[in-house]
């Protein structure tokens, strides 16, 4: 039994995600299963948004289809490392750079969507005379662009110091694909904890402000109630949406505590943390918005269930509700 006071050695790690009992082959197929599923629902969710202009020119599912292809992306690469991680499977630094450049950026895109989506929502209440004019679909295209451009800035700028101070035969060699492989510098893991906090502390502000704002509004005489309420508990969805998010902060730290657990001990609670700390949490955030609409989800159920032989009739999308 490993001592209570050693953390695990990298060998012994190994030794753990390598050996393929019954129970390690039910986790596998469990969390490929997961992975699976979500990929699926997100993939028809997509397919949905497309069989409806309304859907395709409303800036609120603009947003969504961004929500639901950052998601997919993410979910397919976070499969892809999980594969990759769980054989030990060592690839070209050059290929795995491109793939946590991606993984990190969706993981950023997330909560910054949020925040455009619930600033959103405010105008469409606190400015409905102008909703139209400041929310257009090209607009919000060009918000879905901003985020992109922020959520790569971290990546990019390590892989930048990375191409910088390494040779380029570093980039053709092979090894197992993490982030660290492109933090050669100390300061660069203390200026990615910086940024994403920023981010994720910018975000919690909007979605605060745009809260009291809309609430104001909802207790406004002239206001049309119903929509603001729907409008505020968007909004705190939203907020839901990013206390999810931040759960995946807390993975490393909690690896690292279990890590000084008995080897028994830590196997059950490292796939635990994996799984309930940084799976559910990314899969869940589309479906729960996606079924929360009240005009998206009838489509899903219908297209869910495949039960297309009962046409639905005509939907009428207030974008404003």
């Amino acid at each position: 039994m490993t001592n209570m006071s050693r953390p695990l050695t990298l060998v012994e790690m190994q030794a753990i995600q390598l050996t393929l009992t019954e129970q390690r082959i039910f986790k596998i197929f469990l969390v490929l299963s997961t992975y699976a599923l979500f990929i699926y629902i997100n993939v028809l969710m997509l397919f949905i948004l497309r069989t409806k202009a309304v859907f395709r020119e409303t800036s609120r599912y603009i947003l969504f289809a961004h929500m639901l292809i950052n998601d997919t992306i993410h979910l397919v690469l976070s499969l892809v490392l999980y594969v990759l991680g769980t054989f030990y499977v060592v690839i070209m630094r050059a290929v795995c750079a491109f793939i946590v450049l991606l993984s990190v950026s969706t993981f950023i895109n997330a909560p910054l969507n949020l925040a455009v989506m619930s600033l959103e929502r405010y105008t469409a209440i606190c400015f409905p005379l102008r909703h139209g004019e400041l929310a257009t679909p090209e607009r919000t295209r060009v918000a879905v662009v901003l985020v992109w451009v922020l959520g790569t800035f971290n990546v990019l700028t390590d892989v930048f110091v990375l191409f910088i101070l390494a040779e380029p035969s570093f980039y053709l060699s092979h090894s197992v694909c993490a982030i660290e492989q492109l933090l050669v510098m100390p300061w660069q893991q203390v200026k990615s904890m910086a940024l994403n906090t920023l981010f994720f502390t910018a975000v919690g502000v909007i979605l605060l402000y745009t809260y009291v704002a809309i609430l104001r509004q909802a207790r406004a005489a002239s206001t049309d109630r119903s929509s603001a309420q729907k409008a505020l508990r968007t909004v705190l969805l939203h907020a839901l949406q990013l206390g999810l998010s931040l759960m995946s902060f807390f993975y490393a730290q909690l690896e690292i505590l279990i890590s000084n657990l008995p080897l028994p001990v830590y196997a059950q609670l490292h796939f635990l943390n994996f799984f309930i700390v940084l799976i559910l949490p990314r899969c869940l955030s589309s479906l729960i918005y996606g079924l929360r609409d009240e005009s998206f989800r009838p489509l899903f159920k219908q297209y869910f269930l495949c039960c297309r032989t009962q046409k639905l009739s005509r939907l009428s999308v207030n974008v404003n509700k």
